[in-house]
């Protein structure tokens, strides 16, 4: 009886310690989908074009790796650039760029965030999320300031509100 008691203890132990070293060892994450990434950044462009601004879109996944790019007719070249990093550094610190520069502005201590390779400090990378998780961004770039870039980024999010739950 005692080593059989012995034995079950000793199986229910492995086994606890099987699942929770799995457990910890393989994540399951929400990522953005080619079509969803497409959608937001057709809506993007067409949010900034109804605004007058040509602008280009990129919409990048959790890791910060693009997914989609549209550019409106008229966009300056130095937005596709300009874009994706937004986009890359809204993704990389789940926050709007816009956020992101105010508190480098205005924290001496996060004064050294231009200096993160791929950071670009300006308005219009803005975090696509699922409830409180970040599984992408999209960055804007060509309207006549970074302000204008968030607002077309917010619209197009709001277009596809339905698709984020």
């Amino acid at each position: 009886m005692k080593r059989t008691l012995t034995l079950a203890v000793l199986t229910l132990a492995t086994a606890v310690t099987a699942h929770v070293a799995s457990a910890q060892g393989v994540r399951t994450e929400k990522n953005i989908s080619l079509e969803l990434a497409n959608q937001i950044a057709a809506q993007t462009v067409a949010a900034c074009t109804a605004g007058g601004y040509a602008v280009t879109a990129t919409v990048v996944d959790r890791a910060g790796t693009v997914r989609a790019v549209q550019r409106a007719d008229n966009a300056g070249p130095h937005t596709v650039e300009a874009s994706r990093a937004k986009a890359f550094t809204s993704a990389s610190a789940k926050a709007p760029s816009l956020a992101i520069m105010e508190n480098s502005q205005k924290n001496p201590g996060a004064a050294n965030l231009k200096d993160i390779p791929g950071f670009l400090l300006l308005g219009g990378g803005v975090p696509v999320k699922v409830d409180n998780e970040v599984i992408g961004a999209v960055g804007v770039a060509g309207a006549p300031g970074g302000h204008l870039d968030d607002q077309c980024a917010q619209a197009a999010l709001a277009k596809v509100a339905d698709l984020l739950k």
